[in-house]
């Protein structure tokens, strides 16, 4: 575990594109959907434009292919906008997508692609599983990245 948080703190302080990382674990491996992290980025630059990815780590206990998320955005000013979205996490034949190790596997999911931020200052994301399953085994966090778009 120390191991992890050392090489992503190296990785996130080597890369100059990343404006903003956070990562929240789940408690027991197992997403209630009472369970909404909330993230705050606090955003500068209004004219670089931005990625936002939603990050998933996950583990073979996760019963289905797809995720559904419920992702709540709130502007420094207080405007919310409210989506809803669906990931696949592991294709037809059950291989788990993204990046793994062992049985752990991290997916880097896009949320929205060169998006310009209207107005600087704290932006609030609260992530909240969609599932008709109040909890998700398999889920052991859950996170948000901003990148400036290439």
């Amino acid at each position: 575990m120390l191991f992890a948080l050392i090489t992503i703190t190296i990785f996130i302080s080597c890369n100059s594109e990343n404006i903003y990382t956070a990562t929240k674990m789940i408690p027991d491996i197992s997403w209630n959907k009472y369970n909404k992290p909330v993230f705050q980025a606090e955003i500068i630059d209004t004219l670089q434009p931005c990625n936002i990815y939603i990050t998933l780590r996950s583990t073979p206990d996760y019963p289905f292919r797809n995720i559904f998320l419920f992702v709540t955005t709130t502007s420094p000013e207080g405007h919310i906008i409210k989506d809803t979205v669906e990931y696949m996490i592991a294709d037809e034949s059950g291989r788990w997508l993204g990046n793994g190790l062992g049985d752990i596997h991290d997916l880097s999911l896009p949320y929205k692609l060169n998006v310009l931020f209207p107005v600087s200052g704290t932006y609030r994301f609260r992530i909240e599983q969609g599932m008709r399953k109040d909890d998700l085994d398999g889920i052991m966090d859950i996170g948000i990245r901003i990148d400036k778009s290439e």
